[in-house]
């Protein structure tokens, strides 16, 4: 095997394993200057290891011919800086919290500060939800007469707060409801409290706080996703339950932290979203049909839209009935197909087309089920077309979604809104849900999480 080049050569004979120069096995030869090291190599090598001699050296020059000094470098390469940095230093962030620990009010997690050893007033966090109401997190000193809360009404960050100085509601800045991150921070500054949001002050509300230190009352709780006392009890009620993730929280002075609980967040933030309401397999909402939006009476009329982004296993998507008689009138999910049956009669199924909308249109004598061009029609014996009306007027009905009650149910779906006589439905009013439903989010693929108990 020859290799050369026009300027000086090496000879290396018998360059075997174990007969290679000194300089050849690591040390460089210090006959040879930087520029023409490795520039001509002439080998010979004969006998049964000929083959592995040539591979050998051929492997030799390719280190030569490579700078030492690149190898870090290019192992490196594809590292951002700062997570090299932070690689370094042996610093990671936490995980993000999940805000609802389910249906309810109740917070993901209290923290306690000393305020007579507060020393920095001001508390951030990054934020990000596709949810547009609910409670960020609260604070007070006395539930009574000293309470401050910052939400989202409509998308929109509001606050509201009741204390010696001021009772005010009011809401500023841009929708947050996007499902991007966004830093938010809250300082207090003299008599005002001051709202930044994405490094811009949106909110500057003056002569409406004194310094935390000089409070009344020494101890300070700050809860995170949720209300220490009655949702009513706020100066303009909303719904509390927020689907939504935190990270990069600063709480306040931590030197003056006394306590905090652990987290009871159900959710993994960590997993990519979309817009929708999420039902993992099992799970289950419950409306009264007294809640939503009524039928047209003349002549007698209900329509129900829903539109599918994922879906996966069999079991019930939706159904009308009463908790004695759930499967009145159900939509079954079952091998990517949608079956529309009446109590325990025959059944008539629809290929499923996610991302298209599925509708049900309901009179007293039929149910149409259609998906674009795709139509089924389910007539109702006539001696029922009574009790479909009694459904309406009857306490106990209800608007099933996900598994019915004792339902070995394998089906999980996304939905990308749900309509009665089109108007959207919100998972946040159900009059029960199961604690591990998205209400707001979903997950961008089905083996993204949709197996996953929250």
């Amino acid at each position: 095997m020859l290799l050369e080049e026009q300027d000086r050569a090496v000879s290396i004979p018998q360059a075997c394993p174990g007969s290679l120069p000194r300089w050849a096995e690591g040390m460089e030869d210090p006959g040879l200057s930087e520029p023409h090291r490795g520039r001509r190599l002439i080998m010979e090598c004969g006998g049964p290891l000929t083959k592995s001699c040539r591979l050998l050296l051929l492997l030799l020059l390719l280190l030569l011919l490579l700078p030492p000094h690149n190898y870090q470098g290019w192992a490196l390469r594809q590292i951002p800086p700062t997570q090299v940095q932070e690689q370094d230093r042996g610093i990671q962030d936490p995980p993000a919290v999940h805000l609802s620990n389910g249906p309810g009010q109740e917070p993901v997690s209290i923290m306690t500060f000393n305020l007579s050893k507060i020393t920095k007033s001001s508390s951030s966090f990054e934020f990000r939800t596709w949810d547009p109401e609910g409670v960020i997190f609260y604070g007070d000193t006395n539930p009574k007469d000293d309470w401050f809360m910052l939400g989202l009404r409509d998308g929109r960050p509001e606050i509201q707060m009741h204390n010696l100085w001021a009772q005010l509601t009011v809401g500023a800045g841009p929708r947050l409801d996007d499902g991007r991150w966004h830093q938010v921070e809250v300082k207090i500054s003299g008599d005002s409290v001051l709202l930044w949001v994405d490094k811009e002050e949106v909110l500057h509300l003056r002569q409406v706080s004194g310094p935390l230190a000089k409070k009344p009352q020494p101890i300070m709780r700050i809860a995170l996703g949720g209300l220490l006392f009655p949702a009513s009890d706020l100066r303009l009620p909303l719904v509390p339950a927020l689907d939504a993730c935190l990270r990069r929280d600063n709480w306040l002075d931590q030197q003056a932290q006394i306590s905090v609980s652990a987290s009871t967040s159900l959710r993994n933030c960590s997993i990519e979203s979309q817009p929708g309401a999420f039902f993992p397999s099992g799970t289950r909402a419950e409306f009264n049909l007294q809640d939503i939006p009524q039928p047209n009476a003349e002549p007698w009329a209900f329509s129900l839209d829903l539109e599918l982004q994922l879906a996966a296993g069999s079991g019930h998507l939706l159904a009308l009935g009463t908790p004695e008689n759930t499967s009145w009138l159900s939509l079954h999910l079952q091998d990517q197909k949608v079956v529309l049956s009446h109590g325990s009669g025959p059944g008539l199924d629809l290929p499923l087309v996610l991302g298209l909308p599925l509708q049900l249109k309901l009179d007293v004598s039929r149910v149409l089920l259609s998906q674009g061009p795709n139509k089924k029609i389910l007539a109702l014996p006539p001696e029922d077309h009574g009790s479909l009306l009694n459904l309406w007027t009857h306490p106990q009905g209800r608007l099933f979604l996900g598994a019915l009650p004792g339902e070995a149910s394998s089906a999980s779906f996304c939905l990308d809104g749900l309509w009665a006589q089109d108007q959207r439905l919100d998972m946040d009013r159900a009059l029960s849900r199961s604690q591990d439903i998205w209400t707001h989010s979903c997950p961008q693929s089905p083996g993204n999480g949709t197996k996953t108990t929250h």
